[in-house]
């Protein structure tokens, strides 16, 4: 019989959930954006209103004003957004067990096995959209298919409130037509390549030899092929089977650009302890330190160093973060983003070589697991290193998360 796909994507996601919650806001055109104040100002999401005006996601704020003078922008509430998503994946898993998210608001259906009770592909995708529609308030589009890559261009084929089944039949009149850039892992730059070789369609990219697009693309190219022409076999994978974590990181951008190495110095100590506190939440250490920086330019590097020792501590990641650092930038062009990352993971208790000062450091631990503690019942900014006291015109308090991305398709 072969598989059955369902590829959910709930619309306007953040938008629909807001108007939900602002009923008096309906009918007028509504985004969700980041804080103009600290330049996180572009649009995350917006209601179909909004879409009409010509409004796209990542439209900074000014650009939407200007395509919409009345549009009313209302800042993110990510805890109410993934309540929801978490309700709608309720949904799903009374129809199958074989979920795995694609982001917050997207999400893959293995129903092979259901569609033996409960009907055809088409017909628990029907039946999915309505109940969300009527449990929830929120409209989703499906697309059906035999793999994810065509249950995913399925569900953006027609939007909103849509349902697009995509067969082995049917599917080189649905899919071939479509531009290049609309197959899943096709960015700007890989359809600028494309499009300078008279590549401009899937159907293009299916037509042409794996040989040739691996010369152009490198190893993507043959992977490019196989999705184009129907023949991605990656399973469903949900959550419980994913990898273990390959990494820990926090990246801000600043409310004004970073010109100095004591700015940079106070904003890597502030995110190095976010990083160490989750490092601890997880019970893991990290061998490896990465920095990203963005210049105001939007120009990105990522430098990043071994540690002698695995650590968890805050200070040894900000001390190894801000010597990569100092190396390898000189404030020729001033900084708009910073992140630092920890990598090459291990479990705390996992054995190593100890150092001359391991017993210092065995206290050091101690310490920053109280403070821990501290931070849990009184809040984050109940103990900081006074450095973050230092700068009034720069966020002093450590952010324990980083906001909602999507994951990647290939585990």
């Amino acid at each position: 019989m072969g598989r059955v796909i369902l590829h959910c994507d709930l619309n306007n996601f953040y938008a629909s959930v807001e108007c939900l919650y602002h009923p008096e806001l309906k009918n007028k055109p509504v985004a969700v954006c980041g804080e103009s104040e600290l330049r996180h100002g572009i649009v995350l999401a917006k209601n179909q209103i909004a879409k009409s005006y010509g409004i796209q996601t990542g439209d900074v704020i000014w650009q939407a004003l200007r395509k919409c003078p009345n549009l009313v922008i209302l800042k993110p509430n990510f805890p109410l957004y993934i309540r929801f998503s978490k309700l709608v994946q309720q949904i799903y898993s009374e129809y199958t067990d074989l979920i795995e998210p694609f982001g917050i608001d997207e999400c893959w259906l293995d129903v092979t096995e259901s569609t033996k009770i409960l009907g055809s592909g088409r017909k628990i995708a029907y039946e999915i959209k309505e109940r969300i529609k009527t449990e929830l308030g929120l409209t989703v589009s499906v697309g059906v298919s035999f793999n994810k890559v065509f249950a995913k261009l399925g569900s953006d084929y027609k939007k909103p409130d849509a349902v697009t089944v995509i067969t082995k039949e049917n599917f080189k009149q649905i899919v071939w037509p479509l531009p290049a850039k609309d197959l899943l892992y096709v960015g700007s730059a890989t359809e600028k390549k494309l499009s300078s070789r008279a590549i401009y369609t899937i159907g293009d990219i299916a037509k042409s030899s794996p040989e040739y697009l691996k010369r152009i693309l490198g190893k993507w190219g043959e992977v490019l092929w196989i999705f184009a022409n129907g023949l991605d076999t990656t399973p469903v994978t949900p959550p419980l089977f994913e990898d273990n974590i390959k990494g820990i990181g926090n990246s801000i951008t600043l409310p004004r650009d970073l010109t100095c190495y004591e700015d940079a110095e106070y904003v890597i100590r502030m995110l190095s302890e976010s990083v160490a506190q989750r490092l601890r939440q997880q019970y893991l250490k990290c061998y490896t330190v990465q920095v990203w920086i963005r210049d105001s330019f939007l120009f990105s590097i990522t430098r990043q160093e071994k540690l002698q020792t695995p650590t968890f501590l805050a200070r040894e990641i900000s001390q190894k973060a801000f010597e990569i650092f100092k190396k390898h930038w000189n404030f020729k062009n001033s900084i708009r983003s910073l992140g630092v990352r920890a990598l090459d993971l291990v479990c705390a208790n996992s054995f190593y070589q100890l150092e001359f000062d391991s017993l210092k450091k065995l206290k050091l631990e101690q310490l920053e697991k109280a403070i821990d503690q501290i931070r849990r019942r009184f809040g984050q900014s109940a103990v900081l290193p006074a450095i973050l006291l230092t700068k009034s015109d720069l966020p002093c308090e450590i952010p324990l998360h980083n906001k909602i991305h999507p994951v990647a398709f290939f585990k």
